[in-house]
């Protein structure tokens, strides 16, 4: 393990640093300074094609994507150091990039890099583009993967009776695939409800208004211009009415769909992990894998575990987000500008979480033989299907005679049941009806899965 890892004051970059690899160009320092970049130069780059400015011949549009598009750590750690005496971060890459256009020739074009903006015009850009990028790219891939799985498992066992538990007691059977379903159901609704979360942008000038521009371009419709350069240069949506900031009602939005998948997932784990205390599944061991440093027998649900963890990680700090960054004093303060660094954090925990959630499901082995003898040793369960049929029949206080045979009673067994059937008032017919039915078979409608 290297240095950097075993320093590290966070886990995500730390211990978990090599699960989390694929978010860093996304979420680090290094990203958003690309991102910021990309911002700039995609809007001198507009401010040219819109006759703003003529743009030099040595200066090709290609050369200056490659920019962002080949930002290296040496040109962030350049931007850095600008930094260091500017003591502000987007000023900085405004002066890397002045740096730049002069190496290519670009005479005075320089000055409309950063033209009419504020920091929070280019934040407010770089951090949903990267925040949508890095959901898109990353994060749902991953989730959808878990659903697939979640599919493929519920089709494998769209066949295997077992007994539920309602409150924790035997109650009417059901499908184990089906039960998977649930939580397919879920998830995919709940990532249908995201896909609707516009990926909002701020983009107006110090205070929204683009006092800057109209006060340089008054003919120029810059309303138009900025939804042009936000909605289809940047593939964001650009609110109308802002602050110096954008207001993030949309980005709570998000963190909040995120944390109902996660409350999902989270529900899904202490399942798994209770169906595996009950001994419905086992689980495949690997070789040289130590399950506890005192018992060498434990094969412990670690992935569901860990999973649950990092899901309650993620959920307290998207709760923060959702909660803290709609909210700022007048025109502006600063509070969002920390805490909007943070917002790769609850996606980094969410997304060990579907690692390790993937890694616990592959490892699950269905034990027929313990789910089957549950539904054998709780023939009770089968009360409601007579007591049902019995009303049908019009049979007097069906529910009754089967509360005074069953509640609270344990051991019934198939032939308690059976002298409690040949025992009703009813026509041969019925009573041979009520006797084809069992724990294994008193399944509901079949799920077309």
């Amino acid at each position: 393990m290297e240095l950097t890892a075993l320093t590290a004051i966070s886990p995500v970059d730390g211990r978990y640093r090599s699960q989390l690899a694929t978010l860093a160009p996304y979420f680090s320092e290094f990203g958003l300074i690309r991102y910021r970049v990309r911002v700039e130069v995609e809007y001198f780059l507009f401010l040219a094609e819109k006759k703003i400015f003529v743009l030099p011949g040595s200066v090709k549009p290609a050369k200056l994507r490659s920019i962002y598009q080949d930002l290296t750590e040496a040109d962030a750690l350049e931007i850095k150091k600008i930094e260091r005496t500017t003591n502000h971060d987007v000023k900085a890459v405004e002066y890397f990039l002045k740096e730049k256009l002069n190496a290519l020739g670009a005479g005075d074009s320089v000055e409309w890099i950063h033209f009419g903006l504020t920091s929070q015009d280019v934040n407010n850009t770089a951090v949903p583009l990267l925040w949508k990028e890095a959901l898109e790219e990353t994060y749902l891939p991953a989730l959808h993967n878990t659903i697939l799985q979640l599919r493929r498992m519920a089709k494998e066992w769209k066949e295997i009776a077992m007994l539920a538990r309602t409150h924790g007691q035997p109650a009417s059977p059901t499908i184990l695939g089906k039960e998977w379903m649930v939580f397919v159901e879920r998830l995919e609704g709940q990532v249908h409800l995201l896909s609707h979360i516009p990926f909002a942008a701020k983009f107006g000038g110090a205070t929204g208004n683009f006092n800057a521009h109209h006060v340089a371009f008054s003919d120029k419709n810059w309303i138009k211009l900025g939804n042009e350069f936000v909605n289809k240069r940047l593939g964001l949506e650009r609110m109308q009415y802002t602050t110096q900031i954008e207001h993030y009602d949309n980005l709570a939005a998000q963190f909040d769909a995120l944390k109902r998948i996660n409350t999902i997932l989270t529900d899904l784990c202490r399942d798994a992990w209770t169906y595996i205390s009950m001994d419905y599944f086992k689980q495949q061991v690997k070789k040289g894998e130590v399950g506890s440093s005192a018992m060498p027998h434990k094969v412990n649900p670690i992935d569901f575990e860990n999973a649950e963890g990092n899901l309650g990680m993620a959920n307290a700090i998207y709760e923060h987000l959702s909660a803290k960054l709609p909210i700022s004093r007048l025109q502006r303060d600063l509070t969002d500008s920390t805490v909007l660094r943070n917002i790769g954090v609850p996606m980094a925990h969410s997304f060990l979480a579907l690692r390790s959630l993937e890694k616990g499901l592959g490892k699950l082995l269905l034990n027929k033989e313990k789910i089957y003898a549950d539904l054998e040793n709780n023939w009770a369960v089968v009360a409601e299907a007579i007591q049902t049929v019995l009303r049908r029949e019009n049979y007097p206080q069906p529910y009754e005679a089967l509360k005074e045979l069953t509640r609270g009673k344990g051991g019934i067994t198939k032939q308690d049941m059976h002298q409690f059937i040949n025992g009703l008032k009813v026509s041969a017919k019925v009573k041979k009806e009520l006797k084809a039915i069992t724990p294994h078979n008193y399944t509901g409608v079949l799920y077309s899965l």
